[in-house]
C-alpha cells in the first residue's frame, strides 16, 4: 500500500496567495515529508469560499490508520460553529464504509484539492474499500498521515482533521421541499437507512506553504 446544503455556514472568502500554490511537480510532492509541504494555520483564517470548496473542489473523506484506511469523496457539508468549536458537517449516505471507519476510530481528515487531481479524487466515489484494499492501493495519490496520526493525501491544498462529534440519522417528515424529501426516500430504497448527518470538532487545520 502506497504512504500512506443547510446548517452550520460560516465561511469567508479570505484570498491567501499562496494556497495550494507550493511550486512543486508531482512528482517531487510525492517525496517531501508532511510538515515540508503543510502548515497549521487558525481555523479562522481558512482560505478560499466553503461552497466552492464543498460543492465545487469536493472532499475526500479519509479514515483509518497506516495500516488499513479508506476514502470517499462529498459534496455535501459546510463548517461552522457546534458547542462552541469550530466544527464542520457532511451529508452521507449510511452504507459507506468510510463512516463506518469514521465512526471506529471517532476521527477523520477532510482534504481539497486543486483542479489537476480532479481524475484522481472522483476514483474514491466508484468502488467501495469494504471487501479489499483495491482502491486505495491503486491510487495515484500519496497517503501520509499527519502529526496527530490521522490519514491524508500530501497532493491536497488543505486538509482538516477532525473528531467525531455526532452521527444523527435524517428522516423524510424534516425536509420541507418535495424534491429534497423524495432524495432522501429514494435514497433509503436502495440502501435500506437513511442518510447520516455527520458533525465532527475541527482540531488541526494544514494549507500547502
Amino acid at each position: 500500500m502506497k504512504k500512506l446544503s443547510i446548517i452550520l455556514f460560516a465561511a469567508t472568502a479570505l484570498g491567501f496567495s499562496s494556497f495550494g500554490q507550493t511550486e512543486l511537480t508531482r512528482g517531487e510532492v510525492q517525496i517531501h515529508p508532511f510538515v515540508y509541504l503543510f502548515e497549521q494555520i487558525d481555523v479562522k483564517d481558512i482560505p478560499e469560499d466553503v461552497f466552492k470548496l464543498i460543492s465545487e473542489d469536493f472532499v475526500v473523506l479519509t479514515a483509518g490508520n497506516p495500516s488499513h484506511y479508506n476514502s470517499m469523496v462529498a459534496g455535501w457539508g459546510g463548517w461552522g460553529v457546534l458547542f462552541s468549536k469550530p466544527a464542520a458537517f457532511l451529508c452521507l449516505r449510511a452504507n459507506r464504509y468510510t463512516l463506518e471507519l469514521m465512526r471506529k476510530e471517532q476521527t477523520y481528515t477532510m482534504a481539497f484539492f486543486n483542479d489537476e487531481f480532479r481524475a484522481d479524487i472522483m476514483q474514491f466515489g466508484m468502488s467501495t474499500g469494504r471487501d479489499n484494499d483495491a482502491k486505495m492501493r491503486n491510487t495515484k495519490l500519496t497517503a501520509i498521515h499527519t502529526p496527530a496520526g490521522n490519514m491524508a493525501f500530501e497532493e491536497a491544498k488543505l486538509i482538516l482533521e477532525l473528531n467525531l462529534v455526532s452521527v444523527t440519522t435524517v428522516s423524510p417528515d424534516d425536509f420541507y421541499f418535495e424534491e429534497n424529501r423524495k432524495f432522501i426516500v429514494d435514497a433509503h430504497a436502495e440502501v435500506g437507512e437513511y442518510h447520516k448527518l455527520v458533525f465532527g470538532e475541527i482540531t488541526h487545520v494544514w494549507v500547502r506553504k
